[in-house]
């Protein structure tokens, strides 16, 4: 036996085979970590201070439902182009509102 220990894989949902580094590999990434002047290990302080990226979050989130429409209003909102679903949510607030 060289020393070196036998690779470990697992299997994910998907069935992607995913290898996973031995304690040797993890060992020699580990010394190149702290060789490197540049390199900050992230830490638990790191990550109460790191701000989320992406879009601020909504205090009213749309949710997510399945709905059915007729081929002539998905023809119609699809040919207005990208952002045809967010005219479909205002026109239905129009409609809504015209109720009142």
């Amino acid at each position: 036996m060289t020393g070196k220990s036998k690779p470990i894989s697992l299997t994910s949902r998907t069935g992607r085979r995913i290898e996973l580094s031995t304690p040797q590999e993890d060992a020699a990434i580990n010394a190149g970590i702290a060789r490197d002047p540049d390199t900050v290990e992230l830490n638990d302080a790191w990550f109460k201070k790191a701000k989320r990226g992406g879009r601020p979050l909504s205090e009213n989130p749309k949710q997510l439902r399945s709905i059915r429409f007729s081929p002539e209003v998905l023809d119609y909102f699809r040919s207005t182009g990208k952002g045809w679903q967010t005219r479909v949510d205002a026109a239905l607030k129009e409609w809504i509102a015209a109720q009142k």
